[in-house]
């Protein structure tokens, strides 16, 4: 694989169907943007149709003949997620790319609405329910591809089933949640990889890592740890949204990745540069833990798929 992999290694995407998650800002409107322009439908899912469509306005000014629609998602919401998946299959047959995108950062406990904690619920268990309702679109397109962009703060937690979900705020931390959220996209995305080998299709997973990027997340953490004053200081040692948007894109398009792999930046801490192939830690290849997770994951949603 080339070690300087851009944009322009983007092919024609012509007639590909391409959903990104959290679509409005940062990587995933980054990701949107490209993908736009070399000519797929692209549907930016969205809990605030307001940014979404100032976000599609940009592209259009960019990008004027484009093939693009905004689509309602709470991923903190199951009903939202079956409301999304029950609209757009009356509008599409086909699914190319599943760039599950979205997420929120070290916030503080609170719950979704349906009793999730709010990390873990939007991070994980919206994109699990949303691929699982989605499975049949993505089967029966040739090649299609579902991407989850995990974070380097996988290595942050360990996945504690006893209390998965820090009930009650029970050694809630922030950094930990965060950080289980994101070993649980990894290990749910292996997982589903070896269900796609066991059943001989050829729908991949793959996951993908922005590195550390100037995005709406990082503005968060300077306001929570009250570093408003050095934000300007630190935009210009991150990466742009747009160089941390390659590792997901790459996993996307790219015709020689293979199913399973995982996408980061290349230098040595992979905090920026171009995207290639990096590893995961140990943990997120805990077999024992992916079934389980799997498991009360399916019980959590009530969504079940590739039994």
């Amino acid at each position: 694989m080339s070690e300087k992999w851009t944009t322009e290694n983007i092919p024609d995407l012509t007639g590909k169907v391409i959903i990104i998650t959290g679509a409005n800002s940062g990587i995933g409107y980054e990701a949107a943007k490209e993908f736009a322009r070399k000519g797929a439908q692209i549907i930016l899912a969205s809990r605030n149709l307001d940014k979404a469509q100032s976000a599609l306005n940009q592209i259009q000014s960019d990008i004027p003949e484009i093939n693009a629609e905004i689509l309602k998602l709470d991923l903190a919401s199951l009903k939202s997620v079956h409301e999304f998946m029950e609209t757009f299959k009356t509008k599409y047959d086909r699914l190319d790319v599943l760039l599950n995108n979205a997420g929120i950062m070290m916030v503080p406990y609170g719950k979704t609405s349906d009793g999730f904690e709010r990390q873990f619920g939007t991070n994980h268990l919206g994109h699990f329910a949303l691929t699982g309702l989605l499975i049949d679109l993505l089967l029966k397109t040739p090649g299609a591809r579902v991407v989850n962009i995990s974070s380097n703060a996988h290595h942050f937690d360990e996945m504690d089933f006893s209390n998965l979900m820090y009930e009650n705020g029970e050694g809630y931390s922030a950094q930990k949640a965060y950080g289980r959220s994101k070993l649980a996209n990894l290990l749910f995305t292996y997982e589903l990889q070896r269900r796609f080998n066991e059943i001989e299709v050829d729908t991949i997973a793959l996951a993908a890592h922005p590195g550390i990027s100037n995005t709406n997340l990082t503005e968060h953490i300077f306001k929570r740890w009250r570093l408003n004053i050095l934000q300007p200081l630190m935009g210009l040692m991150l990466q742009s949204a747009a160089m941390g948007a390659l590792p997901g894109i790459r996993a996307a398009v790219d015709s020689s990745v293979s199913g399973g792999q995982y996408f980061g930046p290349d230098d040595s801490k992979e905090r920026s540069g171009y995207p290639v192939v990096v590893l995961s830690n140990e943990a997120s290849h805990n077999l024992e833990d992916a079934l389980q997770l799997w498991d009360v994951s399916e019980k959590l949603t009530g969504v079940n798929y590739l039994d």
